[in-house]
């Protein structure tokens, strides 16, 4: 869940900070105090410019972080238990000795990020690099021998509150364990023992070959983060190709062959094709066809790709649009010793779809009436930051598409528009505002504050309003940062109703800082660096820090502030009150309408169906949740698998979450069949899955009942006749 969270938990405003920090350049002047420590010829090394690089980020923090923590013993303390977490967050590979033997850096590592020393990053990890090597070492040897299911012992997965052991001899024991559980489960699943092994040995194989082709950037930017999470949880610094990824999510688009690309085994294959992309067009690749070279034009050698990582694979295959790039490609359905065909393409800038705002219809019935809502889901606020800058016509971003989206809406004269925001973690800080501003007059939308204490607010300067009707904001505890300050605007200006569950509660705003600025002529790269340098308010002067927006109408929820959110990371920046600003609220919501609406929906949670079923689910997976040890025997493990099959108990991330459904729908097809089918056909099958899905989605069906209520109130007489009017 973390990784999922942590993707787009940010609210990121590019900016040029030369003339901000008023450096032209950085040197790095400051003698290290290295401890003495020799590395063996097969440890990884911090680089010199990595020594520079954190001497700069040290500098940067320092003084312009909102914060301003001071770098001292308590800091370098936290920093210590953050990097060993993130090493070994299950505690599955240290000793109890171990960490006694890291303790001598928990004072020093203040010192040592001022000076460039890295001896202390590089040492720890070579420990957790030579423990996990012995666990791999482990793992072959029990694999080897006979594993009896009928033995009765627990296995405790979760190992992260748990002490750690003293000795190897306790970690082969938990090791041994964790491997009985998962050969247990693919044993009850059906999978043959011979299999199971074969299956598992592999995986660990992979794992330990991956593992071995770690980097020294790699470490280099897993300790940098311990460093800056201590700080602040959303203040991150990327290394190059990390950065790289960064820009391409925030942007919504890239330059390249239009093909998503993950690692099997030693190869890197193709999962998928973006319709309309040169991979795509070709018509010579399908999902699941292996890569083995890359070459660059018509005349440069192929580079042999078998055994890489996929991030490093990419950096070849991409490229600047109107370029050549040759593949050689083993198709999925090769048999052993065929001679890979060779595939040229011209790559192209391709728009990642996936990731933007989509438009769809609903239709709803009560008492005999028919109701047409339009739905608009919004993953991410995202902007193309390099098409806006260069003055590119109609570059991708949330206000245009949501724009048009509403002007459909209009035509198709619906009842009233839901805006979808659940696991919108954020995005740009303008899309917000400019996505404001096309539900109400002009005004203000947000207020930001600087470490430096100064005030400023961020306005809607369009009188015009593309959508007057009644509208509804759809959140849960995953809509963070622009999904909180859209949404707590809609509230503040009473223009719309908010719905679900509350926020996850962000209210800092981070700056984009291209490290190159500063350091610059590096071989090996500097990354950038995301810091947190302000604050953000609702223009009533709350933070959404902490307390996220609350829902107009809350619907039941799975999750506390204390295990996710803003309020479960320890290093977050406190909640507090600025002044509020001037703004003139549309009162198309009163308080006494919510409180109708409340009554209504708390009435239907004892009456309907899906809503009962939630309750019970919840209730369920709550309960799920406490259980931390699972049996090892085979007849108990049987026994709990049928338990949890009766409760019906969901994972979260799935509808229970306010996530998509997981249904089966056209993409199952390869692309060929995929061009075979006539656009009627295709049209009818999406139908089917959203309303399939829609079904399943207990959270919209509430909303669509609740926006229904609210345009048929009793207080609520203008809205009725409009929506006669409409329909007449």
């Amino acid at each position: 869940m973390k990784n999922k969270m942590t993707k787009y938990l940010f609210l990121v405003l590019p900016i040029s900070l030369l003339a901000f920090f008023g450096l032209k350049s950085f040197s790095h002047t400051t003698e290290s105090q290295t401890v003495a420590y020799t590395f063996a010829p097969d440890d990884l090394q911090p680089t010199a410019t990595q020594k520079k690089v954190e001497s700069m980020v040290t500098e940067i923090l320092g003084s312009y972080h909102f914060r301003k923590v001071p770098l001292n013993d308590s800091l370098s303390s936290k920093i210590l238990d953050n990097y060993i977490k993130e090493l070994d967050f299950n505690k599955m590979n240290f000793t109890a000795q171990d960490i006694e033997g890291f303790d001598k850096y928990r004072y020093q590592l203040d010192d040592q990020l001022k000076a460039g020393d890295l001896t202390a990053a590089y040492q720890i990890y070579n420990v957790y690099r030579k423990r996990a090597k012995e666990r791999f070492a482990f793992v072959t040897s029990i694999l080897n021998n006979p594993i009896d299911f009928k033995v009765d012992e627990i296995y405790t997965p979760d190992r992260e509150k748990a002490s750690w052991v003293k000795s190897s001899t306790d970690l082969d024991d938990i090791w041994r364990k964790a491997i009985k559980s998962t050969l247990l489960d693919w044993k009850i699943s059906g999978k043959a023992d011979s299999l199971a092994k074969k299956d598992l040995t592999e995986r660990y194989k992979r794992t330990e070959k991956y593992f071995d082709k770690t980097k020294s950037e790699d470490v280099f930017q897993q300790f940098m983060n311990s460093f800056t999470e201590s700080v602040d949880p959303h203040t991150t610094y990327f290394i190059p190709k990390t950065a790289s990824t960064f820009n391409q999510e925030m942007s919504q688009s890239f330059e390249g062959i239009g093909a998503t690309l993950r690692n099997e085994g030693d190869y890197v294959q193709i999962v998928d094709l973006i319709v309309g992309g040169p991979a795509y067009r070709s018509k010579q690749l399908t999902p699941k066809d292996r890569i083995v070279a890359v070459a660059q034009g018509d005349d440069k050698p192929y580079q042999d790709i078998v055994g890489w990582f996929t991030d490093d694979a990419v950096k070849l295959i991409k490229g600047p649009k109107s370029t050549v790039v040759r593949l050689k490609i083993l198709s999925a359905d090769a048999p052993t010793g065929t001679v890979p065909k060779e595939v040229r393409l011209v790559r192209e800038k391709i728009k990642l779809e996936e990731g933007t705002a989509k438009k769809e219809v609903l239709n709803f019935s009560r008492d005999g009436k028919d109701y047409k809502y339009g739905l608009i889901t919004i993953p991410l606020f995202y902007r193309d930051f390099e098409g806006a800058k260069s003055g590119e016509q109609g570059y991708k971003s949330t206000t245009a598409d949501v724009k048009r989206y509403l002007l459909e809406l209009k035509v198709e004269k619906v009842d009233g528009v839901i805006v979808d925001l659940r696991n919108n973690g954020g995005g740009s800080l303008t899309e917000a505002v400019n996505l404001t501003g096309l539900f109400i007059p002009q005004g203000p939308v947000v207020q930001r504050k600087q470490s430096d204490g100064e005030i400023s607010a961020e306005y809607d300067r369009d009188p015009s309003v593309t959508y007057d009707g009644p509208v509804s904001v759809l959140v849960n505890r995953f809509s963070a940062s622009a999904s909180e300050i859209f949404a707590g605007a809609i509230q503040d200006y009473k223009r719309g109703l908010i719905i679900g569950e509350q926020t996850y509660g962000k209210g800092t705003v981070q700056s984009l800082i291209d490290l190159e600025r500063f350091l610059k002529g590096e071989p090996e790269g500097v990354g950038q660096l995301k810091i947190t340098m302000e604050k953000f308010y609702r223009i009533t002067g709350s933070s959404t820090q902490h307390k996220g927006v609350t829902p107009d109408v809350e619907l039941p929820s799975t999750f506390s502030a204390s295990e996710f959110g803003e309020s479960s990371q320890p290093s977050a920046l406190p909640w507090d009150m600025i002044a509020s600003t001037k703004y003139t609220p549309s009162n198309n919501i009163t308080q006494k309408e919510v409180e109708y609406l409340k009554g209504k929906s708390q009435g239907r949670l004892k009456t309907e169906t899906d809503l009962k079923k939630l309750l019970t689910e919840i209730e369920n997976y709550k309960k799920a949740k406490e259980k931390k040890s699972v049996s090892l025997q085979e007849e108990k493990r049987r026994k709990e698998i049928e338990e949890q099959k009766k409760k019906n108990i969901i994972e979260p991330t799935d509808e229970l979450a306010g996530g998509e459904a997981k249904t089966e729908d056209t993409k199952s097809a390869t692309p060929k069949e995929k061009v075979a089918t006539d656009s009627t056909s295709i049209a009818i099958a999406k139908i089917k899955v959203l309303k399939e899905k829609h079904e399943k989605d207990t959270f919209l069906k509430e909303t669509e009942r609740i926006l229904t209520d609210f345009i048929t109130s009793p207080t609520s007489g203008v809205k009725v006749s409009q929506v006669e009017k409409k329909k007449e």
